[in-house]
């Protein structure tokens, strides 16, 4: 579907196409087009991807015909595409064909507190339009509980969580308990010069048990970025593959 989605497909191509329908590359010939989750294509895709970005040609699924193209491609993912070219699960050659101009966007937790407040007051006041209720304002302790979260869903999960207080809210402030977060998943940010106590573990986990959960944390605060979390942990990403594997992590 994906192929069909971005080449097209001839008439006859497979069952319902009745008809010639372009693709995305083609109706986008001589602009811009955008592939969100990079990352996710299957690696037959990736291929024809690699022909379309080397040689600026494509076939239709179904056709014979080749077909010139000559767009600009943008591309998005979150995921390590570096860790997934060594794991086998992304094609090396079209990693380093589509790397010309990289931009790392940083996390909501990267951001720090005056964009995070920035972001606030914007989603806020889009919900209370969309729901035609009064402007809102953050009470002092809803701003805290924003500020120490660490929004592994990151910047969607900040809109999702704000527009449902503005929803439930009662009066004319958003109060702490009018935010949908989770109490076990509250976690502040580390201070710069590191000095944060870390979270005590429960008694009576095995240090095995303790590393696991160590790294599935600093996983999840990396949004699942490999490099990231292999140095925050202090190792190297193949030292952390290995525990991933070991601890039946991916």
């Amino acid at each position: 579907m994906i192929e069909n989605e971005l080449f097209g497909h001839e008439r006859g191509a497979y069952t319902g196409a009745d008809e010639r329908a372009l693709g995305k590359f083609e109706l986008a010939k001589g602009g811009t087009i955008f592939l969100d989750e990079l990352g996710e294509l299957p690696l037959a895709v990736q291929g024809k991807l690699l022909r379309v970005l080397q040689d600026r040609e494509l076939e239709r699924v179904g056709g014979q015909d080749t077909v010139k193209v000559d767009v600009r491609v943008v591309a998005a993912t979150n995921r390590d595409l570096e860790q997934m070219v060594e794991d086998g699960r992304f094609r090396a050659d079209l990693y380093y064909r589509i790397k010309v101009v990289e931009v790392r966007l940083p996390t909501l937790r990267e951001r720090g507190p005056t964009d995070l407040e920035r972001l606030a007051s914007h989603f806020i006041e889009t919900a209370a339009r969309r729901h035609q209720r009064p402007i809102p304002r953050l009470s002092p302790e809803a701003k805290a509980r924003l500020l120490a979260y660490a929004w592994p869903g990151n910047v969607r999960e900040l809109e999702n969580c704000l527009e449902s207080a503005v929803v439930i809210m009662d009066g004319a402030v958003i109060e702490a308990g009018d935010l949908a977060l989770p109490e076990r998943a509250q976690a502040k940010r580390p201070e710069p010069n590191g000095t944060n106590t870390p979270p005590l573990q429960p008694i009576g986990e095995t240090l095995a048990e303790v590393e696991r959960a160590h790294i599935v944390r600093i996983l999840a605060e990396a949004d699942g970025n490999r490099t990231i979390a292999a140095k925050r942990l202090g190792i190297g990403r193949n030292t952390l593959a290995r525990k991933l594997k070991e601890y039946d992590l991916g």
